[in-house]
């Protein structure tokens, strides 16, 4: 593929309408269709943000010849229907995250990707942070020397009622993943998947988690002390810490603009402040998820190695067993899709 990549896009919600203006933003990006479960819907988004084709059904998205790629913005509850679905019709697919419901729902979109040759990847748009990726950079290079601890968290007080999708288990409700995706994703990409899972939690009524915390240990020595919450207002911060030093983020670790560089053996012990530059004017930093896919569409790559699937699947097992430890179940649990 070579030239201007023509995007389809698959829900219309908030985080749809962020990542399509990003996308109008870059130069070799073309939004040539959006599709929802109304027609009403499609075609107000189509307006607003001057798009040529509307659907009323996203099997009319897929069907579409002009798409290269379908952004899946659904709900993480949908994921898997719509991913599948634009699979099947030979599209590649960016899906946001949480990936899907389930490690069995996202191995088998992995297993189908695969076998048709098309490229997948969830939108972690935190791993293709440039500040994030020169802090993995800084740690592989042994700037804090061996990790031993990484703290995250991520977590608001919404005043939202049982029927919520943040409280629904039918959408995939609760903190973990909604929330919890980002601290877990943020801990994995340092030291991979973990050996051992603890957690607990505050269950909504429903069944749902409103506060989640979770122990992650590794058998190197490493931990990871995470937290999520629909009911509590966090700080979103993270810290690296290493046998040499530690790495902070003060705030906004799943999309920073910073971050603090502390090292044990500097004369100064004021921290050094990195920063990669001011992005582009205007843009959310979700832009960084389209510019690496039409990367890989132009050199002919199925997977993205900054945003790779087996890394995602690791994700999922690690939020799998989460939801193990605090009781969490959703009805999808129990139903086995069809993968073909």
């Amino acid at each position: 593929m070579s030239g201007t990549v023509r995007w389809g896009i698959l829900a219309t919600g908030g985080i749809a309408a962020t990542f399509t203006k990003d996308l109008l933003g870059l130069p070799d990006a073309e939004v040539v269709a959006v599709a929802s479960r109304t027609e009403e819907s499609a075609r107000a988004f189509a307006e607003r943000f001057g798009i040529e084709r509307a659907y009323g059904s996203w099997a009319e998205l897929v069907a579409d010849e002009a798409v290269d790629v379908v952004y899946v913005a659904t709900p993480h509850s949908a994921h898997y229907e719509a991913t599948a679905l634009a699979l099947r019709a030979g599209k590649h697919v960016l899906c946001e995250k949480a990936f899907t419901l389930d490690a069995r729902q996202a191995g088998e979109l992995v297993e189908l990707a695969r076998e048709r040759g098309l490229f997948l990847m969830e939108a972690m748009w935190t791993y293709l942070n440039p500040v994030v990726r020169r802090m993995t950079e800084l740690v592989r290079d042994g700037a804090i020397g061996e990790i031993r601890t990484v703290q995250a968290d991520f977590g608001f007080a919404g005043d939202v009622g049982p029927e919520h999708r943040l409280r629904n288990p039918a959408l995939g409700g609760g903190a973990l993943l909604d929330l919890g995706v980002y601290p877990v994703s943020f801990a994995q990409l340092l030291l991979g998947e973990p050996d051992r899972v603890q957690a607990d939690a505050l269950l909504s009524p429903e069944g749902t988690d409103l506060n989640t915390g979770m122990l992650l240990g590794w058998d190197s020595g490493a931990t990871a002390l995470l937290s999520c919450s629909i009911v509590g207002h966090h700080p979103t911060m993270a810290t690296v810490i290493g046998t040499r030093g530690r790495i902070d983020f003060p705030h906004s670790f799943f999309h920073p603009d910073h971050f603090l560089l502390y090292r044990a053996d500097a004369a100064d012990p004021a921290p050094e402040k990195i920063v990669t530059g001011p992005g582009p004017q205007g843009l959310s930093g979700m832009q960084y998820e389209a510019v690496e896919v039409m990367r890989a569409l132009r050199a002919g790559e199925t997977e993205s190695p900054l945003v790779p699937l087996d890394g995602s699947l690791a994700v999922m097992r690690t939020l799998d067993a989460v939801r193990d430890r605090i009781g969490v179940r959703y009805p999808s649990d129990s139903v086995v899709e069809p993968t073909a």
